[in-house]
């Protein structure tokens, strides 16, 4: 049978499809994530209020200047006052704030004055490691090389304006040469963390992890209960190392099997839920808090994973576990906004994290770890769609199980039926025959009596 091409073809192509694919959609989610960055959030303060003799505060003109010098709009710069960006920093929403401080003009026209190199003025870079590691580092370098390029900017007019007024010098006498350097880039650029984290947060990579334990969970408990309710019903044999057992077949609907399987998927979560928090909480000592509300969406997590898993199974038979995969693991990772910012992958990421389930249960562990479990933290939208996505899965596998049981699509053949197609679910009073029909229609020959 091996040696026929019908043997082994679907095999080889499912496998090449694969090879084709995994590369294809992890690899082209992560190689470039400074060109494919689109309006990632940043918060722009300018509380500069200016200085006698000034018209305009010279923080406000820098802000402008940083706004209109990224007309792709790599970066979504915010003009927020200093509450209300600390604010959005706390919850999530920005990946960092750059901040003029309110002395500003007062600073800078000390400088051209030549006061002391103590007054030079400063600009406040807060970064966020709650965003991840990689997107706490795009946000500090495109605020760093905003504020050097305003602060290059500024130099070449302090420069003019000290040239003109003789405030630099003249020749190589005193101190022209120092103050010339100094005006040439005279911003103090300042960067601090703006929302820390625990020192046991994996540098804001903790709910990324603990976000893709819970999609795993879900969608292993999936495969194993399913295989676990084939074995236990009759519909596969078990095999421990060379022992082999074949359990007498139960007749059942694909609509009961869905909801047995779907049960226990649901029941297992609650367990599974507890034992992942008890082993990274209790045992590995990670940041955390709101314990019970990490529980409860931790169980939906799993649940709605699951149950997907068990409606693509339920829908696709074979198939269901590879597209699964493709769906729950692979097309998640890059579109999950964990490793790298969802505004630093290219479009067609950006659109599966609007639905991808890994995005969701990030979103949410995040907000629940990091974010004081604030709804506006992407909590509430967790929730909502974590949920919506239960419900559907488990609509989606009642309707298509419901519907292959209503045209005779039993996973149960009838004794002389062929392996595939159409064949009537035995009734509960031959259920006790039902294993001998079926040898039958296995072995329709059987060995003549002695």
């Amino acid at each position: 049978m091996l040696v026929r091409p019908s043997g082994w073809a679907m095999s080889a192509a499912l496998v090449a499809t694969m090879a084709l694919l995994l590369p294809l959609i992890y690899m082209g989610g992560i190689l470039d994530p400074r060109g494919d960055m689109r309006s990632l959030p940043i918060g722009l303060v300018s509380e500069d209020r200016g200085a006698p003799g000034t018209p305009e505060p010279l923080g406000a003109g820098i802000a402008a200047s940083i706004r209109s010098a990224d007309p792709d709009r790599h970066v979504d710069w915010k003009l927020l006052d200093m509450a209300e960006a600390r604010r959005q920093l706390a919850s999530g929403q920005l990946y960092g704030v750059l901040a003029i401080p309110a002395d500003f003009t007062t600073k800078v026209q000390a400088l051209v004055a030549s006061a002391p190199v103590s007054a030079r003025p400063r600009i406040d870079v807060l970064t966020s490691p709650g965003a991840g590691s990689l997107g706490s580092s795009l946000a500090s370098s495109a605020m760093q090389q905003a504020a050097h390029t305003a602060s290059v900017r500024l130099g070449e007019s302090l420069t003019a304006t000290g040239a003109g007024t003789g405030a630099t010098g003249s020749g190589s006498g005193g101190t022209a040469a120092p103050v010339r350097l100094l005006l040439a880039d005279p911003v103090n650029v300042s960067v601090s963390v703006g929302h820390p984290l625990g020192r046991r947060s994996g540098m804001g990579l903790s709910a990324f992890y603990y976000a893709l334990l819970l999609v795993l969970i879900g969608f292993l408990c999936a495969g194993i209960v399913s295989n676990g309710t084939d074995i236990a019903l009759g519909y596969s044999p078990t095999d421990f190392g060379p022992l082999r057992s074949h359990r007498p077949l139960v007749p059942i609907s694909r609509r009961q099997a869905f909801l047995a399987n779907s049960t226990l998927t649901v029941a297992l979560s609650l367990v599974s839920s507890f034992l992942v928090m008890a082993v990274t909480v209790g045992l590995l000592d990670m940041n955390a808090r709101h314990l019970p509300l990490l529980w409860g969406f931790s169980v939906v997590a799993i649940s709605a994973v699951g149950v997907g898993a068990q409606a693509l199974t339920s829908a696709l038979g074979a198939l269901g576990q590879p597209v699964g995969m493709l769906f729950y693991i692979a097309l998640a990772l890059p579109s999950s906004g964990g490793t790298i910012p969802v505004q630093a992958v290219p479009s067609a990421y950006r659109f599966l994290a609007e639905f991808e389930p890994m995005r969701q249960v990030m979103d949410g562990v995040r907000a629940i770890l990091y974010f004081d479990a604030q709804g506006d933290a992407g909590l509430t939208r967790a929730w909502a769609v974590t949920g919506a996505g239960l419900v559907a899965a488990l609509v989606l596998g009642l309707a298509i199980t419901s519907f292959y049981d209503r045209r005779g699509l039993h996973r149960i053949p009838r004794a002389g039926s062929p392996s595939y197609g159409p064949a009537p679910l035995p009734s509960s009073s031959s259920a006790g025959d039902f294993p001998r029909q079926v040898a039958r229609s296995v072995d329709p020959a059987p060995s003549p009596r002695p």
